[in-house]
């Protein structure tokens, strides 16, 4: 949700100033373009070069620089911003502010912005506590700025209780939620399964599938870029989520799958079922190591449980079931009796056939069908817009 927004970070001079840096870190790992506005005290906690080499952008402190005069234009800053992040706030800016006194270039920033303003406060626990402070929180907010509340713990003076600077991980999960209630599938919850399932032989070895999760991993990704809260249900997959607002659950085998399945379909506004679940297990699995002995071994396999029509079966009328079909031959006939089998809203169908598509490729080449059978096909695409081009689908058909 970061990707892309301006953020205007100020610090002031606090102890907690040092964790500046490790929000502005957290924000350019987000992909927001960040630029730093500094009060003079804030720079006897932590340096100017420090904020500056972490945000890419040079930092600013003062109304001019001294050594051409030039104007540093607190109206261009403020108007840059899409949003205004003070964190650490004192208690002394905070009554500056509350009170309209403009005597740095961060005040005169923030009094000339246009853009919403979170205000992270951190100081001791007496002085959060004052009767001065809280009055001065209730102006702010009353003239329209957001408070991240401090946390509770141990504190530089050695008092234990609020007045703790909120962690940076959790500011940037606010701001996320800020910018996501913007977006078209804010507030909705999203189950997404990924990658395979692994069923167990021996201790040693198993029966699998070639699926790599990434086509899974790449549309919970965007699911939460389109403001949705994620959970990701993955079989065992190397690949690593880069959106910390997704709920990862990683699982084994096809039993795994379904017990967690089950388990959060239930909450679920929309259920994407991408993950390649073993259709058979061994109907034992051995305790220790089968040992090579005869030329031929003979296995026995049993049905897996059928995640997808079980959810299907329990499907209320207003959830969204989406099924996957990979197949090799008669590939929409298939799709199309798998959508009326197993009570779907719509398919996504790829083939083997078709070049690029299929396991552990970049790229992938589908057809979304529907429940009353109409078939959209798209041309052969990186996994990351295909996965714009299922989401976008969804999104229309909640439109309606």
């Amino acid at each position: 949700m970061l990707k892309g927004k301006k953020i205007l970070l100020g610090v002031t001079g606090g102890i907690a100033a040092y964790k500046a840096a490790f929000l502005v870190r957290l924000l350019v790992k987000e992909e927001a373009e960040v630029k730093v506005i500094m009060t003079p005290a804030a720079k006897e906690f932590i340096t100017p070069l420090t904020l500056s080499v972490l945000s890419k952008n040079p930092v600013y402190s003062e109304f001019s620089k001294p050594e051409t005069g030039e104007w540093n234009n607190h109206v261009e800053f403020a108007l840059w911003a899409d949003l205004l992040i003070i964190a650490p706030a004192t208690a002394d800016t905070m009554a500056k502010m509350a009170n309209g006194i403009c005597d740095n270039l961060l005040l005169a920033t923030w009094l000339s912005a246009k853009c919403p303003v979170y205000i992270a406060p951190s100081m001791d626990l007496d002085m959060w506590k004052h009767p001065s402070t809280q009055q001065n929180i209730q102006r702010l907010l009353s003239y329209g700025n957001k408070i991240i509340s401090p946390a509770e713990g141990e504190l530089a003076s050695g008092l234990t209780g609020e007045g703790r600077l909120e962690e940076p991980g959790n500011i940037v999960s606010i701001l996320n939620g800020h910018f996501s209630k913007k977006l078209p599938l804010n507030k909705k919850k999203i189950l997404v399964t990924a990658g395979p399932t692994y069923e167990n032989i021996d201790p040693v070895r198993f029966i699998g599938n070639r699926s790599s999760g990434k086509m899974g991993f790449a549309i919970a990704q965007e699911f939460a870029a389109n403001g949705a809260e994620v959970t990701l249900i993955t079989g065992p997959s190397s690949l690593v989520i880069h959106n910390h607002t997704i709920h990862r659950i990683d699982v084994e085998s096809s039993e795994e799958m379904y017990n967690a399945c089950m388990k959060h379909f239930v909450d679920a506004d929309i259920t994407v079922m991408s993950a390649a679940v073993a259709d058979y297990k061994p109907e034992h699995a051995e305790s220790k190591k089968i040992k090579k002995k005869d030329n031929v071994m003979e296995l026995k396999f049993v049905k897996t449980k059928d995640i997808l029509s079980e959810l299907g079966h329990r499907k209320k009328k207003n959830q969204l079931l989406v099924g996957f079909a990979l197949e090799t031959d008669n590939e929409t006939e298939n799709a199309k009796e798998k959508i009326k089998s197993k009570n779907l809203d719509m398919i996504v169908l790829n083939s083997l056939n078709d070049e690029g598509a299929g396991f552990q490729t970049d790229t992938n080449k589908i057809s979304i069908i529907d429940k009353a059978l109409k078939q959209t096909d798209f041309t052969l695409k990186s996994k990351k817009d295909v996965a714009k081009d299922i989401v976008a689908v969804i999104v229309e058909r909640l439109n309606k």
